[in-house]
């Protein structure tokens, strides 16, 4: 069921900003039981939505591993997200405008403290499971370091403790090419386009990979000169996004994600913090993944020391963290049963 929570009091960001009220959009799923001891929340990656159910229903539904019937689901969407949370897109109080590209910075840590308000505002004092795969598992870690009190279990797939300098730098170049495009700091779905579909295609080589793509997307036609059926595939892609999406807000989600420290003012190392994490904890890499490769997931696993770490082999990239449900599945079915999910 989708909703909404508003804020009302001025929300400070942790990098100075200020915004006069916020609004959080979130789907729940389930029913909340007597003790409250049933809550799975689930954090979500960079252009999905707050309705996990549509974009990981391979996971969440009756029946499944996130089982609506048994657990109370909850999954907020982001600050900065054009999916209903206080955006770009959301019109600033204090002048009845739009915020626009006068948004003020925010980072992962921004997400979490506003998961933390609806989380208070939900009355929850415990989460069985937190969840997060790519951008959602950021959050889920910096949710587990400064509040690992409320939190039992943890399980993160296709994510890491810091963004990589490969990752700053794909960033980089699609905020290069939404720049290109004039009309980008407008704000709104179809306007500005060009730049945003231009980011989508670099994303996309980096969600796949170079066997998938030769295996897929290889023409068939061996005298083809133009309309390439790889070209297709991500012009066909890159529509899709800006059919839904808008450029400011890819390009102010792109600098949050690029804020990603789990060490960042907090005087101790990566692996320092991540051993700070003692909740039982399950991280989950995907074999071919060019984005986050598995080697970031090992470094989690060996530096949380209760984690365990499992490989999913898969041909999808960091795709197969939403495709791969089926071997998700597998692992986590059992897991949670010896943890008494």
């Amino acid at each position: 069921m989708k909703q909404n929570f508003l804020y009302s009091l001025p929300f400070a960001l942790e990098m100075g900003g200020i915004l006069p009220e916020l609004n959080i959009s979130f789907y729940t799923y389930g029913k909340l039981n007597a003790d409250k001891s049933n809550v799975l929340w689930i954090c979500h990656a960079l252009t999905a939505s707050a309705d996990a159910e549509d974009w990981w229903n391979g996971l969440v539904g009756e029946a499944k591993t996130f089982d609506t019937s048994k657990y109370f689901i909850v999954c907020a969407n982001i600050i900065g997200s054009p999916y209903g949370s206080t955006s770009t897109n959301s019109i600033n109080p204090v002048t009845n405008q739009k915020y626009g590209i006068d948004f003020p910075f925010f980072t992962i840590r921004d997400m979490v403290k506003a998961h933390q308000l609806l989380k208070t505002h939900l009355g929850i004092d415990k989460i069985k499971l937190l969840i997060g795969g790519s951008m959602g598992g950021y959050q889920a870690l910096e949710w587990t370091i400064d509040e690992q009190s409320s939190i039992e279990n943890l399980f993160l797939i296709a994510t890491s403790a810091e963004e990589s300098a490969w990752g700053k730098a794909i960033h980089t170049a699609q905020r290069l090419a939404i720049e290109a495009d004039p009309e980008w700091i407008k704000g709104e779905i179809g306007i500005g386009d060009k730049g945003l579909k231009a980011a989508r295609g670099i994303g996309m080589l980096t969600y796949r990979n170079y066997e998938l793509f030769k295996a897929q997307q290889s023409d068939i036609d061996l005298d083809i000169h133009q309309n390439h059926k790889s070209s297709s595939y991500i012009k066909y892609q890159a529509q899709k996004l800006a059919g839904r999406f808008d450029a400011l807000s890819y390009y102010k989600l792109t600098e949050a994600m690029d804020s990603h420290q789990l060490a960042r003012g907090r005087k101790n190392s990566v692996e320092e913090v991540l051993n700070q994490i003692e909740i039982p904890t399950i991280v989950m890499g995907i074999s071919s993944d060019i984005l986050c490769p598995p080697q970031e997931q090992q470094f989690l696993a060996n530096h949380i020391p209760n984690a365990e770490y499992h490989e999913i082999d898969s041909e999808y990239g960091h795709d197969g963290f939403l495709i791969e449900s089926e071997k998700i599945r597998e692992i986590l079915n059992l897991w949670m049963k010896k943890r008494n999910i």
